[in-house]
């Protein structure tokens, strides 16, 4: 059986001209369900992606629906991606793929319902300072017991997916040191990260249930887990990506991702009982760090190891699985691409090196996007 999946893209909106973050998801989100919006749609049957808001009003959400095929997938996320431009274009800005806004920018704005206000409420400077935009993979599950077997098995191979979609090297100005600033913005949250096993889905509800007791989430959408069962859809949610500009990247991302929870599923990838959450967190914050620009921690020997090795140690642990959904040509391609030019984090630095300046990083982030 080939697992459904789908893809959450969260974009930032940009001011074209001056490149900082603008505040009018509102605004957009009233054109895309106008009438000239539901035309536009009528006339494009393609344009499966769903369109919503964000925490904050400087974002949109597109989503697709689930699909197997993993050109299909990229034909749905380009869609998404036209759509939220040209919809962004009525209103005046520009969507971009990136995880965080590369220009300083007069303060976070959080969208105006009574949900968004109590986590501003309730969170303080962590919910104001938190703008960031990430890729969500959801892949299809039987069941919450084939669920949590799978989250307890692909912990290690967490932070391999960090690297890999590494996007966020600057922050409000500034060079962060990092390739993905927006994993370390989103560790802040108490919710969020990987812990230990959980054994069993009694034991994940308790934690879940626990965690929104205590009040470290509002409600159960806020258990922001690096990979957790989602609420909503029979499906396993991996949450640690990057928003990748380029679809070749989110695309690689899914595929892998993918290919973790199928081979997981088939018990085909042992639980490492090695592997605690101190460790995790180190390890995701040494992907998060250096991308795949430079060593990773190796997931089955626990150890730094060249970012090649590491990233073809997890192609080769879910090989079978890829090769059953015919996916092993598509991601080897990709992989290989992406090693060959640097990731997203790399990209962007370069263009700042040979251009000279932060606003042609965005223009350069804008092309892309639309592209």
């Amino acid at each position: 059986m080939t697992r459904s999946l789908g893809v959450e893209e969260e974009l930032l909106l940009v001011d074209p001209d001056s490149g900082r973050s603008s505040p009018v998801a509102e605004a957009a989100l009233r054109e895309h369900h106008s009438e000239g919006g539901e035309q536009e749609r009528r006339a494009e049957p393609d344009r499966d992606a769903e369109v919503e808001s964000e925490l904050f009003r400087y974002q949109v959400e597109t989503a697709t629906v689930p699909c197997t095929g993993l050109a299909d997938l990229a034909a749905q996320l380009g869609s998404g991606r036209r759509t939220v431009s040209r919809v962004a274009e009525r209103v005046g800005v520009a969507a971009v793929a990136v995880p965080t806004p590369v220009l300083a920018d007069e303060g976070d704005q959080v969208t105006r319902t009574p949900r968004y206000e109590r986590i501003r409420q309730q969170f303080g400077e962590l919910a104001r300072t938190s703008l960031a935009c990430a890729m969500h993979v959801h892949v299809e599950v039987s069941d919450a017991e084939e669920g949590v077997r799978v989250l307890d098995a692909i912990r290690p191979w967490l932070p391999p997916l960090i690297a890999l979609s590494a996007n966020s090297p600057y922050a409000r100005g500034r060079d962060t040191g990092y390739a993905s600033w927006r994993t370390q913005i989103w560790r802040s949250w108490p919710s969020n990260g990987t812990g230990e096993a959980f054994a069993r889905p009694a034991e994940y509800d308790r934690v879940r249930r626990t965690l929104v007791s205590w009040g470290a989430a509002l409600d159960e959408g806020m258990v922001y887990f690096d990979a957790r069962l989602s609420a909503s859809y029979p499906t396993l949610e991996v949450r640690v990506a990057d928003v990748c500009t380029d679809l070749d990247d989110a695309v690689l991302v899914a595929a892998l991702v993918r290919g973790l929870v199928t081979t997981a599923a088939a018990d085909d990838l042992a639980i490492d009982r090695r592997w605690r959450s101190d460790l995790l967190r180190a390890a995701s914050w040494r992907a998060s760090r250096d991308g795949i620009a430079d060593r990773l921690v190796h997931p089955t020997r626990l150890e730094l190891a060249p970012a090649r090795e590491v990233l073809e140690a997890l192609v080769t642990q879910v090989r079978p699985a890829l090769a059953d959904a015919g996916d092993s040509e598509t991601v080897d391609g990709l992989l290989e691409q992406l090693l060959a030019r640097g990731g997203g984090a790399t990209r962007q630095r370069r263009v700042l090196e040979s251009r000279g300046s932060l606003e042609a990083v965005v223009a350069d982030l804008v092309q892309r996007t639309a592209g």
